[in-house]
């Protein structure tokens, strides 16, 4: 996650019919305790999985369950923060501005 380097929810998604024809997908994220640095932000905190995770994470054979050892903090020393944009919490505001810090 160092650099903007791409990063991955622990999630997992389900598809269900609706009245015959249409699917309904649907998806949750796994949230788990916050580390040292989000502790300040809130109470909780998306999984985020190490790149050397995601193949386990991934690679399940069907009906097996979640490897539960991945559910953990990201290390906060491995994470950056930045203060969000001011506009940022108003679903009204959607500009390309609301990607710099504040």
């Amino acid at each position: 996650m160092a650099d903007g380097l791409p990063f991955a929810f622990a999630g997992q998604w389900d598809a269900w019919k609706i009245q015959q024809r249409t699917m309904a997908p649907e998806f949750h994220h796994h949230n788990h305790y916050p580390n040292g640095l989000t502790t300040t932000v809130h109470d909780r905190m998306p999984v985020i999985l190490h790149p050397d995770d995601y193949e386990a994470w991934l690679m399940r054979i069907d009906g097996e369950s979640s490897p539960v050892d991945l559910l953990r903090p990201y290390p906060a020393n491995e994470m950056k923060a930045n203060e969000a944009h001011k506009d940022v919490g108003n679903v009204r505001n959607n500009h390309p501005e609301l990607l710099n810090s504040a």
